[in-house]
């Protein structure tokens, strides 16, 4: 430490620099949320395609209906029932955090699970 520095300047920078740290910790800036993604799923010969990972609240799911049949992709514990004519596609936002059984309301034999994450 160069002699001209006051005899308590060592003591005064340990007493201070908790200080510095917070202010820096304050002033830094809050990591973005990711942005919302859509997702798609294919219904295509009387099955749900695979489910994706990585789906949060405030994504969307692109369910598209490639079979020749009406179907339906339902969830109530998620809170959306895409009504689906052959050919179609329906966009359903996701509300809430969970695993959710998806169904179809015509044929109970489709079932699948979504993860959703916060």
């Amino acid at each position: 430490m160069p002699s001209s520095w006051p005899r308590n300047f060592d003591c005064a920078m340990k007493s201070a620099l908790p200080t510095l740290a917070l202010a820096v910790l304050m002033s830094a800036t809050p990591p973005a949320a990711a942005a919302p993604r859509t997702h798609q799923i294919v219904i295509d010969r009387m099955k749900f395609g695979p489910m994706p990972a990585e789906v949060r609240v405030g994504d969307r799911l692109l369910w598209i209906n490639r079979d020749l049949f009406r179907h339906t992709a339902s969830s109530a514990s998620a809170g959306f029932d895409a009504d689906l004519s052959a050919g179609s596609q329906k966009l359903v936002l996701i509300r809430k955090p969970g695993a959710f059984a998806v169904t179809c309301r015509y044929h109970p034999g489709m079932r699948a699970t979504l993860r959703v994450g916060r």
